[in-house]
């Protein structure tokens, strides 16, 4: 066999006597930031995160929850502080969250069906499943 290399062929590994070699667990981690699959553990995560479903109310439950927005509607020049806890929905994935907002009502836009505060957090209607407020009488023990 004749071919270019082969005065060299045989020669040991040339070694340097002043750069050490690397170990092969650092020559491997020099090629890590170029991964196949990128943004693939973010596609992971994703998946991984868990998300609320949203409840159906019942008749009864709207019902109370109209009256509720009913009385509001009468203090809302005072700007009544509400808690309202309402389900914002996922922006990525199916579900979402239950979340509670504190605030003072500024108005309740029913042609949009939408609560406004103060601070400009606008909640749809649609998506409240309580809403409490130092103005609401205790609506367990009302009679309808």
């Amino acid at each position: 066999m004749s071919g270019p290399y082969d005065d060299i062929i045989s020669l040991p590994h040339p070694t340097s006597s002043r750069h050490p070699r690397m170990p092969i667990s650092d020559r491997a981690a020099q090629f890590s930031p170029f991964a196949a699959l990128a943004g693939h553990s973010a596609a992971l995560a994703e998946t991984a995160r868990l998300t609320d479903r949203q409840i159906e109310l019942s008749d009864d439950d709207k019902a109370v929850l109209d009256q509720k927005q009913r009385i509001l509607l009468e203090h809302i020049k005072e700007c009544p502080e509400i808690t309202v806890t309402w389900f914002r929905p996922d922006e990525k994935k199916d579900g979402g969250q239950y979340i509670t907002t504190t605030g003072r009502l500024r108005r309740i836009d029913e042609f949009n069906q939408v609560l406004i505060l103060v601070d400009d957090i606008k909640i749809p209607l649609t998506h409240v499943v309580d809403l409490d407020s130092e103005k609401l009488p205790d609506m367990n023990q009302m009679e309808w």
